[in-house]
């Protein structure tokens, strides 16, 4: 059921455009790879161009070996060709046939009788448990059953690769849980290959086996969900999935300063450069009333409360620190009774460990944020 996927040199440009730019990938057989990025990125055109929706104008695409697409040799295979099975974010189901109907579809289209006729309709409603939805039209049906429709249509044929467009963007976000874990589970039991495009980086940790993270066409990052969290190759990365809070360090005799001023020594490496980038989680900061002790062992800013938004436990806070801001997690039992009393302005500190920075080099680009 399952194919091992090789895409070579792949450029599909729009005019002068080039949305992916020379990507190389492979993706083993029963693997759940997700392509992680921005808008624009270039991750659902390289999901069209595995599907054969889009024709790209240079590299090669094949399928444990046999070409699907290749520039040079002119080949080609249209997508009715293609062992894949396609869950789009719109659902894009037959809004006038039945849940059956629709199942069957990608079978009728492949001209698959044997499958028609052994139950596979039947067996796909109920991997996603919808049997019981056989006979009801798109309209009767809420979006997670409809989105469980999809997945199911997309697996009916047993394709080789299940390719998913940000099927859960479209959810709410307790149906959004429900059916990622469902997406999951099936993945586990059936073992089919996938591709998943999501700009969501609690998706993809969540769902992949690797993730890889695009950047204007390219991949940035190719690695396990825990590598990318560990270690975010770039400011880029480390941004992306979820790192937010940024300090532009500046080196000052044997310290370092922050562009409020605040000295501090980092113990990370700082690849010989006068002038780095620091990111940190909001997890990785602790909140702190001007009164408090703090251990020596973290590095203190002072700051002031800038905002403070409930969130059942945790209420989430922005601070400023001179020209900078953070933002963190405080635990409502800890610090609920002064921040419901707190206003805007109020001074604050704020303390983190230095083995807590992820250090990057400091570009031009990155001065000018």
């Amino acid at each position: 059921m399952t194919a091992k996927i090789e895409i070579s040199g792949l450029t599909k440009q729009y005019g002068n455009n080039v949305v992916v730019d020379g990507l190389d990938l492979e993706i083993d057989s029963g693997e759940f790879l997700v392509l992680l990025g921005p808008s624009g990125c270039g991750k659902t055109t390289t999901l069209r161009c595995l599907a054969g929706l889009e024709t790209p104008e240079e590299g090669s695409i094949s399928f444990d070996g046999e070409p699907m697409f290749d520039a040079d040799a002119r080949v080609n295979v249209p997508p009715n060709k293609r062992s894949i099975g396609m869950v789009f974010q719109s659902y894009a189901l037959w809004p006038n046939m039945t849940v059956r109907k629709n199942i069957a579809y990608p079978l009728k289209a492949r001209k698959l009788k044997d499958a028609l006729n052994s139950g596979r309709v039947e067996e796909a409603a109920d991997m996603v448990d919808c049997g019981h939805l056989l006979d009801r039209l798109p309209s009767q049906l809420s979006g997670g059953q409809q989105q469980r429709i999809a997945v199911a249509r997309g697996m009916a044929a047993r394709p080789d690769l299940v390719l998913f467009d940000e099927p859960l963007s479209n959810l709410d976000a307790l149906l959004r849980d429900q059916v990622r874990t469902e997406i999951r589970r099936l993945h586990d039991e059936q073992g089919f290959g996938a591709v998943f495009v999501t700009h969501d980086h609690s998706e993809a940790f969540a769902l992949g086996d690797r993730l890889a993270i695009m950047k204007h066409g390219k991949i940035e990052q190719l690695a396990t969900p825990q590598d990318v969290f560990d270690h975010p190759i770039s400011e880029y990365v480390a941004d992306f999935i979820g790192m937010s809070n940024r300090l532009e360090l500046h080196r000052s005799g044997l310290e370092w300063s922050t562009a409020a001023g605040t000295e501090l020594e980092l113990r990370s490496d700082t690849f010989g450069h006068q002038a780095v980038s620091a990111r940190l989680w909001p997890d990785d900061i602790t909140l702190h009333r001007p009164d408090e002790d703090v251990s020596h062992q973290e590095i203190t800013l002072d700051a002031v409360l800038l905002s403070a938004e409930f969130g059942g436990r945790f209420y989430h806070v922005q601070v400023g620190a001179g020209p900078e801001e953070y933002r963190l997690r405080a635990s409502a039992a800890v610090h609920g009774d002064w921040l419901r009393r707190s206003k805007k302005g109020e001074p604050v500190v704020i303390s983190f460990r230095s083995e807590s920075l992820k250090i990057y080099p400091l570009s031009t680009e990155d001065s000018a944020r």
